[in-house]
Order: structure tokens, then sequence, then C-alpha cells
């Protein structure tokens, strides 16, 4: 973890990052930024495009590694960060799997997301910008729900359900079902962070 990211716990008010790499469009990442901001009730802030990393390219899948991303995350995080979220265009894969939709470091400070398949066009289908934001908002929480400890849910619907195919995506919700919710909070709160009221929901199921 960087220094800068470590000494952050002593911050008065800190934020979740977007942290993106080079070609994301800046509305698709102003949807993206609202989302975690009205879904996890925390700060948010934008830090500027960057270069993938020339170290991260897997020639042999034409994949980005994405542990590699997340290693130059931790590396970028600025003094008040609470988290990172990186958002690339790029596809992403681990050597163990084929693809991920995204990667976080469990209860760990950053995660990364991946456009790539998220598009319809990945699949050969017209363009939708509507799905688009709708899968980039539920991979974008699924992730930071990692990062604050959240493991993947059984409830089908829930943020942190499992999603191994872009259907798995569209099925689920954008908001986390009440137990993860709960334990979402509990982190929070454990990390010295404000909780939203209960009696105020930011958002309904």
């Amino acid at each position: 973890m960087s220094a800068a990211l470590a000494g952050a716990r002593g911050a008065t008010m800190r934020r979740i990052y977007l942290a993106p790499f080079q070609g994301v469009d800046r509305m698709v990442l102003d949807v993206i930024e609202r989302c975690v901001q009205q879904g996890l009730g925390t700060p948010t802030g934008r830090l500027g495009e960057s270069a993938l990393p020339p170290g991260a390219f897997v020639a042999a899948r034409h994949q980005h590694d994405s542990a590699t991303l997340l290693r130059l995350l931790v590396e970028r995080a600025p003094a008040d960060a609470l988290k990172i979220l990186g958002v690339t265009e790029e596809d992403l894969g681990t050597p163990v799997l084929s693809f991920v939709f995204g990667q976080a470091q469990l209860d760990g400070p950053a995660a990364v997301i991946s456009l790539a398949r998220l598009r319809q066009e990945f699949q050969h289908l017209p363009p939708s910008l509507d799905l688009l934001l709708t899968r980039a908002c539920k991979e974008a929480r699924h992730e930071l729900g990692h990062t604050f400890g959240l493991v993947h849910c059984g409830d089908l619907a829930c943020a942190m359900s499992l999603s191994t195919t872009v259907r798995d995506v569209d099925l689920k919700d954008v908001a986390f079902c009440p137990a993860c919710r709960e334990q979402l909070d509990g982190a929070k709160r454990a990390a010295g962070e404000d909780v939203p009221d209960p009696a105020k929901p930011m958002e309904q199921r």
C-alpha cells in the first residue's frame, strides 16, 4: 500500500476516487461516479486520465492483466483516498481466468472494472448506451463492495451476486441486498466513515 493511502485514515473526509485509464468517455465516467456516490454514500473524486502500463499487456491473450493495474492504482491513490476504482476500455484477464469484468483487493484499497465486455458490440450486437451505463454501474458497485470486505452474495438480485456472463450482470440489481448493505455500512463505520440514516434510504430495491 502506498504511504499516501496508508496515512489517509486520519483525514477528515475521505473519498472514493475514480482513476480512468486512457480512452474512457467522460460522460460514462460521470455516470459511474454518480452511481458510486449514491450507492455507497461516500464522497467521490476523479483523477486525471493515465496510460495503461506496457507491462500489463499479455500478448498471448490480447488482454491486460488486472492484478498489474490494481498495483498501479494503489500507487496512484491520493492521501485522502478511502478507495480507488480504475476504469478501462480494455479487456481484462488473470492467469487463471479467461476474462474478468473487474477485480478488487478484498478488504483492500483498489478495484478496477473493464467496459469492454459490457458493451453490446463485444457480442456483435448493436450498441446500447443505456445497457453499458447500467452494467458499468453494477460492476463498479460490485467491485467496490469487495474492497469493503463483501464477498459474493447468494441473492441473485444483489449487486454482489457473482457474474460470469453479461447476462448475469443484466439479471442483478444495481442495489445491495439488505444483508450486504448492513455489512457495507458496518465496514464504513469501522473505517470511521459516516453512514447515511437508514430512515432515509438513498435508493429503493
